[in-house]
């Protein structure tokens, strides 16, 4: 699983005044909007004291207040009040938790699970159909859902992008297995972190409303004329499909969020420039559904569940080229040290009890801080983590230290 990425992780409009609890890559984020000015905030939902669920609190103005015993947490993750303490008693340096960058675009939150600064973080994928959304006098009409996988999220990747599963797993709904073959086509990277695949496909037999609408694309599938499809990925965890229909675009995004290593959670968008009505939305969401239904049928059974990093571990062929440019930029990604490695995990006395805390900006940000912090950053040395929670320095004390 990537760090030092945007993760897209919720629909903005359900993030509210209300804490709630959201897993990705295996750490859970406590996430809410503050009251005052509406901005959202996202930290690692784990409190440093007796590791209880910050999500399970309540706000008080911007803080959050811990259920357990009453911490309050600042929007940057600093613990500003803790009410068992005597007055004039200061609270701890390591009173802190990790706070992530966030942003709201395209309807979603998106927050930033790494440690690079600002200026080094990879962009947020540009995504632009938003420009043109039929409710700002534009042509498309959007409509969003979520799907629960029991999958590898990187699998599920591969697949958004496999245009030969098409004619198999999606037979009589936009693939057909009379004419699988799949056109040579050249992998087009815009930048270094998408990748897609264009070829023209030929498309099954119309049904359902689609098929009461079928003498404007021809009933004989000798006749019919091929639909252009391009299909890739967007880093650290996206599709974009978009199928070019002679009655209009359809463009489907989907945001895989790895909740841990075999689950994944998928928040999708899906765009039409036809049959823009509200009518129409409930069969635009039932057909996306079914397409996830029928992909889920096969990528949950997959074998090995995870991505092999040896590209000779599994066979590819000429139509997988779209597959094979994400493995080799995993592979980079991976020696740069981009990959969530055991350094991340946090794990207790009782076997497989683990907890994820990937660090936040604010560790390379303030060297002041670079101690002050319960749950070690990454490149830690086990060793040194364990001798220091042995024998604290007078300035690693969490007593009575001031910040």
């Amino acid at each position: 699983m990537l760090k030092n990425f945007w993760y897209a992780v919720e629909f903005a409009d359900r993030v509210t005044t209300k804490p709630a609890r959201i897993t990705v890559l295996g750490q859970h984020l406590a996430i809410y909007r503050t009251p005052k000015q509406g901005r959202v905030v996202a930290l690692s939902d784990l409190c440093v004291h007796r590791g209880a669920a910050l999500s399970g609190g309540w706000l008080k103005d911007d803080k959050i207040v811990c259920p357990y015993h009453g911490w309050e947490y600042e929007p940057d993750g600093q613990c500003s009040r803790i009410p068992a303490n005597l007055p004039g008693r200061g609270i701890p340096r390591k009173a802190r938790v990790d706070s992530y960058p966030v942003q709201e675009r395209y309807g979603f939150v998106w927050v930033f699970l790494g440690d690079l600064p600002e200026e080094e973080r990879p962009p947020l994928p540009i995504w632009p159909e938003f420009d043109e959304l039929v409710e700002n006098g534009g042509r498309f009409r959007a409509v969003t859902g979520e799907f629960l996988w029991n999958a590898n999220y990187e699998r599920i990747l591969e697949n958004g992008c496999d245009i030969a599963h098409a004619p198999f797993v999606h037979a009589g709904r936009f693939g057909n297995p009379e004419m699988p073959e799949v056109p040579d086509y050249e992998v087009e990277s815009p930048d270094e972190w998408s990748a897609f695949a264009t070829v023209d496909l030929h498309p099954p037999k119309p049904s359902g409303i689609w098929g009461k609408f079928g003498r404007l694309v021809g009933n004989d599938l000798k006749k019919r004329p091929p639909v252009t499809t391009s299909a890739g990925w967007m880093l650290p965890n996206m599709i974009k499909l978009h199928v070019r229909l002679p009655i209009g675009d359809m463009v489907i995004y989907d945001t895989n969020i790895p909740i841990d290593e075999t689950h994944t959670l998928v928040k999708w968008v899906a765009l039409r420039t036809f049959f823009t009505g509200r009518w129409a939305d409930r069969d635009a969401i039932n057909r996306t559904l079914r397409i996830f239904y029928e992909d889920a049928a096969v990528v949950d059974k997959v074998r090995p569940e995870l991505l092999p990093f040896d590209l000779g571990a599994e066979l590819h062929i000429k139509s997988d080229m779209i597959a094979v440019h994400y493995r080799r930029r995993r592979q980079e990604l991976a020696e740069k040290g981009w990959l969530l490695n055991e350094e991340d995990f946090i794990t207790g006395d009782v076997p497989r009890r683990t907890a994820t805390v990937i660090p936040s900006p604010a560790r390379r940000e303030n060297p002041e801080l670079a101690r002050a912090w319960v749950h070690k950053a990454r490149g830690e040395h086990p060793s040194v983590a364990a001798a220091q929670l042995m024998n604290p320095s007078p300035s690693d004390e969490a007593t009575e230290e001031s910040p």
